[in-house]
């Protein structure tokens, strides 16, 4: 069955799932990357979207403008691992239930995952396109002199993903065990593959 978010998300919708499973999220995305979490938590400058429940989006998206609105052309994911040091006191003090991005994240983003119950999720890379059309209106944007790329632009967005959860509200990584399980097979794989070149040396 089809695992669905909606914003603002609980406690209790996230407690079933665990890092691997795939879900889709309905309602308020925000994109926010770098910047903002700089501003929060190294400047100690409020947000100006209230993002408790909600979901954030770890991108840099091309918006164009339409008439009087804003359309989103695309949004594709960027690396994670770059808020990986503020993602912690981040979701501590926005209340933030998905975060997702590309690729992993560390420690701090497990911790603060497991101590605020909180996802991180990845979008799978060059699905960009794919991801604009699952955004259903820009309502706004804040913070646009940081420029298109870094601004929080706040979208409603109907079966958004899929999102592959990699961390869970138990600390989970998946990118981690992953990591564990291919570097006990490597180990082997290499002296397989050794022994049978050895005769080029």
């Amino acid at each position: 069955m089809k695992k669905i978010l909606t914003t603002p998300i609980s406690d209790e919708a996230l407690e079933g799932l665990s890092a691997g499973d795939i879900v889709y999220l309905d309602g308020y995305l925000v994109t926010c990357r770098d910047m903002p979490h700089r501003r929060l938590v190294d400047q100690g400058r409020p947000l100006p979207v209230d993002l408790r429940g909600l979901a954030i989006f770890h991108a840099g998206p091309i918006v164009a403008r339409d008439g009087d609105d804003w359309r989103m052309v695309s949004i594709g994911p960027t690396t994670s691992m770059r808020m990986e040091v503020h993602e912690q006191e981040f979701i501590r003090q926005t209340g933030v239930k998905l975060i997702i991005g590309k690729g992993g994240m560390g420690p701090n983003t497990e911790a603060g995952c497991r101590d605020y119950k909180a996802l991180h999720a990845v979008f799978p890379g060059g699905c960009a396109v794919l991801a604009a059309s699952r955004v259903e209106e820009i309502e706004r944007v804040e913070w646009l002199e940081l420029g298109m790329p870094e601004a929080m632009w706040v979208c409603r967005v109907r079966g958004f993903g899929p999102l592959i959860i990699s961390i869970d509200t138990r600390g989970n990584n998946l990118f981690e065990k992953n990591k564990r399980i291919f570097n006990a097979r490597k180990v082997p794989a290499i002296e397989d593959i050794s022994r049978q070149v050895r005769f080029i040396t």
